[in-house]
């Protein structure tokens, strides 16, 4: 197996030497070598690496006196992303940390498998130009690591949107190659995680012997997907396997919001209701809403996030999906509402 030079290359030993030179030649920035040694000690030996750009190539890195002072910084996002790595270039200006805040900037093209786009590539670079921006920079103080950290979120965030959107296109797409084949994807089998529902029963991934879902046309609004479903149920206890049963699917588990739900059901005398957020504050009430004039029915959505914050159009859209399965249902069709036309979708 070939190995590359930067598996041979000694980044401590490297940086040690950078730090004995900047210490001999300028002796009056202890702050600074200082903190280059404690992120040393913070990320790892061979996280911090004396800049590329500072040599001839070769790995002996030449610096003067009187120049900025440059190295990376190689990490990793935070989790649940810590297997994604991040690279940044630090410089250091003559005047830092007395008057001028340090520069960060992105090294890495891609951050696992998503390109870094301009946006995030620039709001990387105006790091310390305001609080607003990430780090607020007080003057005589080091600020790399608090820099490092916020970019560290930052980059985090726009991974996770860049990841919902890909998985709501792929969503998307998956759905139009089963419209147009009218084929179903088989259901991936896996161990579900436990659903968030108020009764504490033993669930499993199958359905209830006589639940029959019925799934609406999904809502596409700015690549985030919103998909209703609905089923009649006739006992609480049938809420958690249903809800398990889709999470079972690793195409709704991966969702955002894989099961936004409400439920109604009557037992004897006794009316049973209730519903759960998934996450996605206040939307289960919403929907919840909808069933006011219900009963023996369960409404799920799941939302795929496509990576735009669409603000109170998302509510519009649960509701508008749960609106569209208890139609295709029949639920709203029916007097006393017990009853499903026998219309099914695919799950």
């Amino acid at each position: 197996m070939e190995h590359t030079e930067e598996e041979y290359r000694n980044y401590a030993s490297e940086i040690a030497v950078f730090i004995s030179q900047v210490y001999e030649a300028e002796p009056e920035q202890p702050e600074v070598m200082a903190e280059l040694e404690a992120l040393q000690s913070i990320y790892g030996e061979n996280s911090i690496r004396t800049w590329k750009g500072n040599g001839n190539g070769n790995g002996a890195k030449e610096w003067a006196p009187g120049e900025a002072i440059r190295y990376e910084v190689v990490t990793s996002l935070s989790p649940p992303y810590e297997d994604t790595s991040l690279r940044l270039l630090v410089t250091l200006p003559q005047t830092y940390p007395h008057s001028t805040p340090p520069q960060l900037q992105l090294l890495s093209k891609y951050i696992g498998p998503y390109p870094v786009t301009s946006q995030l590539f620039g709001g990387v670079l105006r790091t310390y130009l305001s609080q607003a921006h990430g780090v607020e920079f007080r003057l005589g103080e080091v600020a790399v690591f608090d820099g490092v950290e916020s970019t560290k979120e930052r980059v985090g965030r726009w991974f996770e949107e860049e990841k919902g959107r890909g998985e709501a296109l792929a969503v998307q797409r998956e759905m139009e190659r089963e419209r147009q084949t009218g084929s179903e994807t088989p259901k991936a089998r896996e161990e579900p995680p436990a659903p968030r529902v108020p009764m504490e029963v033993q669930v499993t991934a199958e359905l209830p012997d006589g639940i029959e879902l019925i799934v609406a046309e999904p809502i596409i609004d700015r690549k985030s997907v919103f998909v209703g479903r609905a089923c009649k149920i006739t006992h609480p206890s049938q809420v958690p396997p249903v809800i398990a049963y889709l999470m079972s699917d690793r195409r709704i588990a991966r969702a955002a919001h894989p099961v936004i739900h409400a439920w109604r059901c009557q037992v004897g005398n006794v009316l049973h209701q209730d519903n759960d957020d998934d996450g996605e504050s206040a939307a289960g009430g919403r929907i919840a809403h909808l069933l006011q004039i219900l009963v023996y029915v369960l409404v799920i959505v799941t939302r795929y996030f496509g990576g735009i914050l669409l603000g109170a159009d998302r509510f519009k859209h649960i509701n508008q999906a749960a609106r569209d399965a208890l139609e295709l249902g029949g639920f709203l069709d029916t007097d006393d509402h017990a009853t499903a036309k026998s219309r099914k979708g695919k799950k």
